[in-house]
């Protein structure tokens, strides 16, 4: 597979898994720490309305799954990627940054999570990740060997 191709899929699968991972540990989080009574999360307005009703621990798996989301989109990319696997990591961090952002912008929240969340959960996993994934084995190593 040409480097060019590889090091494109490199951030398809790590948006694409990141993306999964964010999405199972928000759409968790309501069963293990309830919603408070009276919030609605099934639009964005209703979130956005619903976001003076939560607690602290309520956004507690809406952080881990910006985060591990993040730092698992960004150890594949970096495992994949044929050369500057750091870069194709903190491709992920900045993607997943600015849907951060972008979510923040429409939904809103509490300044102190916005901060927390905006600082450390995105570029510094997708430092993380490319630091993880750019040691050791890279997948290419994984082809089995041809014998003679």
């Amino acid at each position: 597979m040409p480097p060019f191709v590889r090091n494109i899929l490199a951030v398809i699968v790590g948006i694409f898994v990141g993306s999964a991972v964010n999405l199972f540990l928000v759409s968790i989080g309501p069963s293990v720490i309830p919603l408070p009574q009276g919030a609605d999360f099934s639009t964005t307005e209703k979130i956005s309305e619903s976001m003076n009703l939560l607690e602290r621990a309520n956004f507690l798996f809406v952080f881990l799954g910006h985060a591990l989301g993040t730092l698992v989109g960004a150890i594949l990319a970096a495992k994949i990627a044929c050369s500057r696997k750091m870069t194709f990591a903190m491709v992920i961090g900045a993607w997943f940054l600015i849907g951060g952002i972008v979510m923040i912008a429409n939904v809103g929240g509490p300044l102190w999570y916005s901060a927390i969340d905006l600082v450390l959960a995105y570029l510094p996993m997708g430092f993380l990740g490319g630091m993880l994934g750019g040691r050791g084995t890279n997948l290419s190593s994984l082809k089995p060997e041809l014998e003679d």
